[in-house]
C-alpha cells in the first residue's frame, strides 16, 4: 500500500510540475496563479501546497530534480569508478532524460523552460536558491567518495562548484548554438574538458571548427 500511495504521489507531483510549464509557457509568468496550477493539475489548492510552496518552486521544479538526481546518481556510481567518470555520468544522466540522444530531437519544453529560468527575475532567484542547496549536497557526495571533509576541505566544494558551472556553460552554448547542436555530446566535452584542467585549445584545434 505504501508503495502504491508513493507512485500516486510522484504522479501528482509529474502532473503540477507539468502543468506549471505548460501554463507560464502559454500564458507568461505573471499571468499564472498557484490556484491555476492546481486546477490544471487535478488537485485542491490545498494538496497543491502540499507540494509547492509558490508558483515559482513548482515551475523550477524540474531543474530542481536534475540537481538532486546528479547526486543521488554520483552516489550509486560502482565505489572503484574514478571520480571524474563518475561525476561526468551523473551530470549527464538528468538532461539526458529530457535532451534525447544524438540526432534526436530533444523534448520542446527544456529549451523553452530554461530560457524562461534566464528570463524571469523571479524564476532565476528560485532557481539559485536551489542551485545553492545542490552545490552542498554535491559537495557532501564528492567529500563521501573522496575521503575528505567538506568543512575542512576545499577541495569537495571546489569539485561540485565547477561541475555545476561546466554544466551552466554547456547548456548556455546548446541554447545559442546556430545550427543546432545536440546537449549530451556538449555536457560530455565541458566536464572531459574540467577534468582535463581546461587545456587552451590548440591552433589546429580552433581550424577543425
Amino acid at each position: 500500500m505504501s508503495g502504491l500511495r508513493e507512485r500516486k504521489k510522484r504522479e501528482t507531483r509529474e502532473a503540477l510540475m507539468t502543468a506549471a510549464l505548460r501554463l507560464a509557457l502559454e500564458r507568461g509568468l505573471e499571468n499564472v496563479r498557484a490556484e491555476d496550477i492546481a486546477a490544471a493539475g487535478g488537485v485542491s489548492p490545498r494538496t497543491y501546497n502540499n507540494y509547492f510552496p509558490s508558483k515559482y518552486a513548482a515551475i523550477t521544479a524540474r531543474h530542481t530534480d536534475r540537481v538532486r538526481a546528479t547526486v543521488a546518481a554520483l552516489r550509486a556510481r560502482p565505489a572503484a569508478e574514478p571520480l571524474w567518470e563518475a561525476l561526468t555520468e551523473a551530470a549527464i544522466a538528468p538532461w539526458a532524460r529530457q535532451a534525447g540522444r544524438a540526432g534526436e530531437a530533444p523534448d520542446p519544453e527544456l529549451p523553452a523552460s530554461i530560457r524562461m529560468l534566464a528570463d524571469e527575475p523571479a524564476l532565476r532567484a528560485e532557481a539559485l536558491r536551489t542551485a545553492l542547496e545542490g552545490e552542498a549536497e554535491l559537495t557532501a557526495a564528492v567529500a563521501a567518495r573522496t575521503g575528505t571533509d567538506p568543512v575542512r576541505d576545499l577541495y569537495p566544494g571546489l569539485v561540485a562548484v565547477t561541475v555545476t558551472a561546466a554544466v551552466q556553460g554547456a547548456v548556455a552554448h546548446w541554447l545559442r548554438a546556430d545550427p543546432p547542436v545536440p546537449l549530451v555530446p556538449l555536457l560530455r566535452e565541458a566536464l572531459e574538458q574540467l577534468a582535463a584542467g581546461l587545456p587552451a585549445p590548440r591552433p589546429e584545434d580552433r581550424e577543425e571548427r
